[in-house]
C-alpha cells in the first residue's frame, strides 16, 4: 500500500526545519544563543528544528536575522507555505463555513484543462445537483459542527460547476458502483442526482464511468482524488484536504487513475448500472 498522502507536507516541513538548522550551526551558535537573540525560549528552537512546530514567516525573519542569512528569508518563507499548504485540516478551511471554501476552488478550475476525478463514496461536485449537494454539505456542516452556510454553499457549488459546460475543458470522471448507491438525502433527491448522471453522461466534454461490484479488482478503492492538468493533485481525507505536487507523487495517482480505468465501464453498460441504481430506490 502506499504511503499516507500528507508523507510531502512532512517531507517540506522537515526540509525547512533542516535549511533552519544548518543556518544555526554555520553561524556558530547554540540553540540557547539563539533562542537568545531571537528572544524566545530555547525549546521553541528545539521544536521548529525537529520539524514539531512549523515556523511562521516572522520566526523565519527573526531567525534568519539572528543567523545573518536575511538573504535567504524569501525562499524559506515560499517553501515553508508550501510545505503547510500540503495538508490542511478541513477545520481550518471550514472553520466559517462552507461557501468561501467553494468559492477558493474557482481560481483552479478556471485555469485547468484536463480534470481526473475519482471518487469511492459520493458524486463529484461538478455532477452534484442542488438537492444532492444541500443533503451533503448538511452531513458535513453538523458533523464538524461549523456555521450553517449551506444555502449559499450550494449556490456557490452550483456556479462553480459551469466549467464542465464552458469552454474547452475535458473532464474524465470514475465513480465505483458504491456512489450510485449510497443514499445522500432522501428518495426524490437520489432519484433526481442519477438522472442527472445519465443526462452528463451525454455532453463532448465527459467521460464517465462506473467501476462496478463485480469487478475483478486489480487496484483497490482509493479516497476521493482530483487530478488537475496532471500537475496537482487533491486528496480528500476525513481530517484534511491534501494537496500533492511532487511530480513522483503525482505520477503515482496518474498510475493508479489509469489502472481504475480500466476496471470502468462506460456508455450503455454504465447507464445501465445508473438505472438499475434508480429502480433499486423503489
Amino acid at each position: 500500500m502506499p504511503s499516507s498522502p500528507s508523507s510531502s507536507a512532512q517531507a517540506g516541513r522537515e526540509a525547512v526545519a533542516a535549511r533552519l538548522k544548518e543556518m544555526r550551526l554555520d553561524a556558530g551558535l547554540t540553540g540557547l544563543d539563539l533562542a537568545t537573540r531571537c528572544g524566545w525560549h530555547k525549546a521553541k528552537s528545539s521544536r521548529i528544528e525537529n520539524a514539531k512546530t512549523p515556523p511562521s514567516d516572522a520566526d523565519i525573519r527573526t531567525w534568519c536575522h539572528a543567523c545573518g542569512t536575511e538573504d535567504q528569508v524569501a525562499d524559506l518563507i515560499a517553501a515553508s507555505r508550501t510545505a503547510e499548504s500540503m495538508y490542511v485540516e478541513w477545520r481550518r478551511k471550514q472553520r466559517t463555513g462552507l461557501r468561501r471554501l467553494q468559492e477558493s476552488y474557482i481560481p483552479l478550475y478556471e485555469r485547468t484543462r484536463l480534470f481526473r476525478v475519482y471518487s469511492s463514496d459520493v458524486v463529484p461536485g461538478f455532477l452534484q445537483t442542488p438537492g444532492y449537494a444541500t443533503a451533503l454539505l448538511s452531513s458535513i456542516t453538523e458533523f464538524r459542527g461549523i456555521p450553517n452556510d449551506v444555502a449559499a454553499a450550494v449556490e456557490a457549488r452550483m456556479a462553480r460547476s459551469h466549467v464542465i459546460r464552458d469552454g474547452d475543458r475535458c473532464f474524465v470522471l470514475l465513480v465505483e458502483e458504491s456512489v450510485l448507491r449510497y443514499r445522500i438525502g432522501d428518495h426524490a433527491t437520489m432519484a433526481s442526482q442519477l438522472g442527472h448522471l445519465l443526462s452528463v453522461m451525454s455532453l463532448p466534454s465527459v467521460s464517465f464511468g462506473v467501476i462496478p461490484f463485480t469487478t475483478a479488482r486489480r487496484m483497490w478503492p482509493l479516497e476521493a482524488c482530483y487530478i488537475y492538468d496532471d500537475r496537482i493533485v487533491q486528496v480528500e481525507l476525513l481530517a484534511a484536504d491534501v494537496t500533492v505536487r511532487a511530480p513522483s507523487e503525482v505520477g503515482m495517482y496518474l498510475k493508479a487513475f489509469t489502472e481504475l480505468q480500466q476496471l470502468a465501464v462506460y456508455g450503455a453498460k454504465a447507464r445501465a448500472l445508473i438505472t438499475s441504481a434508480i429502480d433499486a430506490l423503489g
